[in-house]
Order: structure tokens, then sequence, then C-alpha cells
């Protein structure tokens, strides 16, 4: 799966020299992250336009619709996790209001989809980790702070500063003991 600036979205199979599918065409919003879900069957695009768009990946069409799309930030959405069966997804992104990162229920309308909202991370929430045996959300923010979520309570437990500068990237060790950060610094 590729993602451009120019916002297009294309998906090839490795012994194949010519895309499969092109979910997006150019001119929409640049992409900013792109995930599958842990199945293989959906893959998830973000944008710079706060937006979120979903897509079943066994497509037949050239060019296939979204099943799902909906603005989950106001200004940017930046990354993204499936949780679970992939009908949980949580966004990290920067919105007028603070509520920079999100929990969302695929399976419902998307004016109901919203879960719950954390008001965290001055000036957004950069990138985003799923510890699933947890069930915590690790998140970055532009000024260099971690958040560390419980999704079950739906609360912050922890919230420091990792950085100096942006937080750019996460990781998390396969038993979930340890998560490392990277910042722009």
């Amino acid at each position: 799966l590729t993602g451009a600036q120019d916002g297009s979205v294309r998906m090839f199979e490795w012994t194949r020299p010519q895309q499969l599918v092109c979910f997006r065409q150019a001119g929409n919003a640049r992409v900013t992250r792109m995930y599958f879900n842990s199945q293989g069957n959906k893959c998830g695009v973000a944008d710079g336009e706060g937006f979120l768009s979903i897509w079943q990946v066994n497509q037949t069409t050239s060019n296939p619709k979204p099943y799902l799309s909906w603005q989950c930030h106001s200004k940017t959405t930046s990354d993204f996790a499936f949780i679970t069966s992939s009908s949980l997804v949580a966004t990290s992104g920067q919105s007028n209001d603070n509520r920079n990162v999100c929990l969302w229920d695929t399976l419902v309308s998307s004016g109901n989809s919203l879960i719950h909202a954390f008001t965290c991370h001055d000036h957004g929430a950069t990138v985003l980790q799923y510890a699933p045996k947890h069930q915590l959300l690790i998140s970055g923010g532009r000024k260099g702070y971690i958040c560390i979520f419980d999704i079950r309570q739906r609360q912050i437990l922890f919230t420091f500063q990792a950085h100096e500068s942006a937080v750019k990237a996460l990781a998390l060790d396969p038993s979930e003991d340890y998560f490392v950060t990277g910042s722009a610094e």
C-alpha cells in the first residue's frame, strides 16, 4: 500500500509490476498514515484534512469507494490504530477543541461513532500506538509529551514529557514491557 503527498493511495502485489487498485486519486489531501487491519481484509488512510477512510481490500473495481469516511479531527488526522477486530479505531491528530486522541466505533452511523475524545496534547497528537495485551493507547504530541490511556476505563493514566520537540515515532516491544519514542530533534 502506497500513499503520497498528492493524496493518491495505491495497492500493489509483490509479484506484479502494475497496481492492483487505486483507492484514492491524486488531488486529495496528503496522506499522513496508512495501515492494514490485523486480518488483512481492510485498509485505512488518514489525511492532512482530518479524515479517516477505510476500504475493504478485496475490491474488484479499479477505483473503489471507501465503506467508511469521516472527519475525525478538525485540522489533521496524523495517525490511527485498528483496535480489537477493527470495528474500534483510535485516532490522533489536531482539533480546534483539543480533543486530539479519539475512539471511534465503525459499526454505528458516523454521527454517533465517536465513543470518547481525550483532551490532551496542546497543538495536536502526532503518533499513536496500541498495546492490545494491556488495552492501552500511547500517544505522542507536538510538544514532546507522551500520554498513556486506558481504553477500557476511558481515562488518561500518565502524562510526561519525553522530548523537547515533537514526538515523531512510537514503537512497542512484542511483550509490551517497553516502548520507545523518537522525536524531531
